[in-house]
């Protein structure tokens, strides 16, 4: 039975994106919170996002040299889209390159989100690691989904952008598993539902 963990980037004021989308502020330029987040990222059997997040991912990272290239590629995917697999051939994939195919393969989950995840989990391995977009994470902190939650605070204040939190019926409680401060300002905090 694996876990799902929501691994999320968090400005000071509490927003994993500016308005618009983008959130590049998230690479800072700290090598120790860098490494910590690519450890993260390769302790999964399995890279889970939003249609949206994975049409702008599966051309990215096959032509990426960043650090958190490798596990992105070579970690195995799913895509939660209503599309079913037409979302494949609508992600522009680079094909021919080393890890291209990782994206082109990935798993379409297109069923109730519940349901999808519970299959998922079911399955032996590593945990699963939710990457997003907002819209999707929102979805499976709203429905009770995640089993830990990742988040690497950063140092800097948006003034306005898009919440995590913000499709909570009622408050949710959250017990702190582990917090590691970085050089560069960056915390990562570690939650559990309480």
């Amino acid at each position: 039975m694996r876990e799902l963990i929501l691994k999320m980037s968090m400005s000071l004021d509490g927003f994993v994106s500016d308005l618009e989308g983008t959130n590049m502020w998230m690479y800072g330029s700290d090598p120790e919170s860098k490494a910590w987040a690519v450890g993260v990222t390769w302790n999964a059997s399995l890279h889970i996002m939003g249609s949206r997040t994975f049409q702008g991912m599966a051309p990215f990272w096959p032509t990426s040299t960043m650090e958190f290239a490798a596990p992105m590629n070579q970690i195995p995917k799913a895509v939660f889209s209503k599309q079913g697999p037409a979302i494949l051939k609508a992600a522009t994939v680079t094909e021919g390159l080393p890890g291209a195919e990782s994206w082109a393969q990935a798993y379409v989950a297109s069923g109730d989100l519940g349901d999808e995840i519970a299959k998922l989990k079911a399955q032996d391995g590593k945990p699963i690691l939710a990457h997003g977009g907002v819209s999707f994470a929102r979805s499976l902190v709203a429905r009770g989904l995640v089993d830990q939650f990742v988040l690497g605070i950063h140092p800097i204040a948006l003034g306005k952008g898009l919440p995590l939190f913000s499709d909570l019926a009622a408050p949710r409680p959250l017990k702190l598993v582990s917090s590691t401060a970085f050089p560069g300002g960056a915390v990562a905090q570690v939650y559990r539902p309480a």
